[in-house]
């Protein structure tokens, strides 16, 4: 947007919108409405009701925290808070150093570059909801399940896979893995496309071999990307919620439940919205100080890089 300065003499100088702002306004209002109506304002209204008390959806008498409390009492906050920490613990073992690795992969290859790209980033386009649907077949627990059906080839016996309260976040997150993947390798392939090439070259002169290319050239220059994509996947992942929903509905007993999934069932399956609201604010609590961290390492890593 341009703006104009004003030019009487005598007085400060003042920036005058021109017809070109209001023109800029008009194309940007409707995604200020979108922001506002779809976040801003259920966030703000979850926030003010979360302190009522509320019969079905009609907003009843003020209660104070006590809806805070009933939540923090209940016996399965900290253990669904335990899991959800679990899946951001699980997500960075399985799921963080993968895209760095293929987008290396990437950058090596010399054939077939945009095919194999191509095969990387499809699963990315897939629906979240069809993925969790794809990866339930895949672990269903009889012969019926395509990893059993590959295990009795082998003479495996079939193994109850989700059902199985020591690894199903494990087996969860190694389908979101697999469904964001391909994004995140994209953008530190991205990311690899603007080293150097001479570096390498130097490098190779030097007799560098693979790894310590990969140790002194490549990881310096992505290390601050890598940062920020640590910080955005423990955000991300903290928010889970419909992959553990149609994959086990949280089971097997509360095993894979998470905070994200604990407030749509506060919500609408026993129609407790202001328990929903108050678990909604402790997770928007809890985000904001990762975010805020977020927004800060970002600083830095653009001053430095």
């Amino acid at each position: 947007m341009k703006l104009q300065k004003s030019k009487k003499v005598g007085t400060r100088c003042s920036w005058i919108p021109t017809k070109r702002d209001f023109s800029a306004w008009i194309l940007i209002l409707p995604a200020i409405l979108c922001i506002y109506l779809f976040v801003l304002r259920p966030q703000i209204m979850g926030t003010y009701w979360s302190f009522f008390d509320m019969r079905g959806y009609k907003v009843e008498s003020f209660v104070g925290l006590e809806n805070y409390k009933t939540v923090i009492r209940d016996t399965q906050f900290f253990k669904t808070l335990w899991n959800t920490c679990q899946y951001v613990l699980w997500s960075l073992v399985i799921g963080f150093c993968l895209p760095i690795i293929v987008a290396v992969i990437l950058n090596e290859l010399v054939h077939m570059r945009n095919t194999i790209r191509f095969c990387v980033y499809f699963p990315a386009v897939l629906p979240g909801v069809a993925v969790a649907l794809l990866w339930y077949l895949m672990y269903y627990p009889d012969q019926g399940g395509l990893l059993n059906m590959i295990g009795s080839w082998f003479g495996m016996e079939p193994y109850v896979w989700l059902q199985d309260a020591r690894w199903t976040i494990a087996f969860i997150v190694i389908s979101m893995t697999w469904n964001g993947c391909g994004s995140t390798a994209i953008y530190y392939f991205a990311s690899l496309q603007g080293v150097n090439r001479e570096l390498y070259e130097a490098a190779i002169i030097d007799g560098a071999g693979f790894f310590r290319r990969f140790f002194t050239v490549t990881l310096p220059h992505i290390s601050g990307v890598a940062l920020l994509f640590l910080v955005r996947q423990i955000i991300g992942v903290f928010s889970i919620m419909e992959q553990p929903m149609q994959m086990t509905d949280g089971g097997p007993n509360g095993a894979s439940n998470t905070l994200g999934l604990l407030a749509y069932k506060y919500g609408f399956v026993n129609i407790q919205p202001q328990y929903a609201m108050a678990v909604g604010v402790i997770m928007f609590l809890i985000l904001m100080v990762f975010t805020i961290f977020y927004f800060r390492l970002n600083k830095i890593v653009e001053s430095k890089y």
